[in-house]
């Protein structure tokens, strides 16, 4: 019998319980794929804790794996078995040995991609991908604001918007954080804890603003972050660390210089299969140009997802993280 994390209530880390679990033969349209690595992202935590709620509990929480497809049921074209895939998005289901999942679901992961490093990169690479493809197309000359600029998307997000031509403006908590940010292409990378981060954008841009903001943070940033964007900006809220952002009068939109706002998923940009693969394909691109470096920085065994979580919440980790199931 194989194992898997499940949940039967939403709360802390220590609701996440290490369990036999047999995830039964693929179904029509279905693959049954044996993890080599799952990833680790902070979805995971809002599932947890019910901030984004599950379909049903109990559950199997994770949306982001990679391994190597065991089996198939009827009907399936998109992959066969042998081959090495990733996946990103719902259904949730990572955090096991073994899982089935809609095979349309799954890309096949080219020759000079790791298993691992597609489990680290599939969700937040694509995240990054449409971030700065499909809520704003940035291009030479844009300047942006990245919050949480060292952590795993903010790191893709750097890489890929300096190569895009983009000034690169960038938020963290520590001077080791900032550093990282700043090698992965951030030119100015700001300490929010040493100094207001709207005030120090609006120096860096001479009093213009930036043309867009990607805030994961939520909360605690939101509203500064308006202040962060020229006239016609952007704003595109795509997490929420510090907790969720209140409620809104929109009319702060037109007084701040009639701005625009977004709350966007990775779901509703990836439903299609043929964007799944549109997505998928970039961000393989410029992994395999180098243009883009993913790097596991943690790596915990998947029993363990409980102190996974409690690091991800503590704000010990940068870049990209995995848990391995062996």
């Amino acid at each position: 019998m194989t194992k898997a994390i499940r949940m039967y209530e939403t709360g802390g880390p220590d609701v996440l319980r290490w369990e036999e679990n047999d995830p039964g033969k693929p179904g029509t349209g279905e693959a049954l794929v044996r993890h080599k690595a799952v990833g680790l992202n902070f979805i995971d935590v809002y599932h947890r804790t019910g901030l984004y709620p599950l379909p049903s509990l109990p559950a199997v929480p994770g949306l982001e794996g990679a391994g190597i497809v065991e089996e198939i049921g009827e009907g399936v074209s998109e992959i066969a078995v042998g081959d090495r895939v990733a996946y990103a998005g719902i259904p949730p289901g990572a955090y096991a040995e073994i899982r089935r999942i809609p095979a349309h679901r799954l890309v096949k992961l080219p020759d000079g991609i790791s298993t691992s490093q597609g489990a680290a990169m599939m969700l937040q690479g694509m995240t990054a991908r449409y971030l700065l493809k499909g809520c704003y197309d940035v291009k030479k000359g844009d300047v942006i604001l990245i919050h949480a600029a060292a952590g795993g998307v903010g790191s893709i997000v750097c890489q890929w918007a300096n190569h895009l031509g983009a000034t690169v403006i960038g938020t963290a908590g520590s001077p080791e954080k900032a550093e990282i940010a700043r090698a992965n292409g951030c030119d100015h990378p700001i300490l929010y804890n040493d100094e207001d981060f709207a005030s120090k954008t609006r120096e860096i841009t001479a009093g213009k603003g930036v043309d867009v903001v990607y805030d994961s943070v939520g909360q605690a940033t939101f509203m500064k972050s308006l202040d962060c964007l020229r006239p016609f900006g952007l704003m595109v809220s795509f997490g929420q660390a510090s907790g969720s952002v209140p409620p809104l009068d929109i009319s702060v939109l037109s007084a701040k210089g009639s701005l625009f706002l977004t709350r966007p998923t990775l779901m509703s940009y990836t439903a299609a299969r043929e964007d799944l693969l549109v997505h998928a394909r970039d961000l393989f691109d410029v992994v395999l140009s180098g243009t883009v470096k993913i790097e596991v920085k943690q790596i915990y065994a998947l029993a363990e997802a409980a102190q996974a979580h409690r690091d991800l919440e503590g704000r010990k980790t940068t870049g990209s993280a995995i848990l391995i199931p062996d």
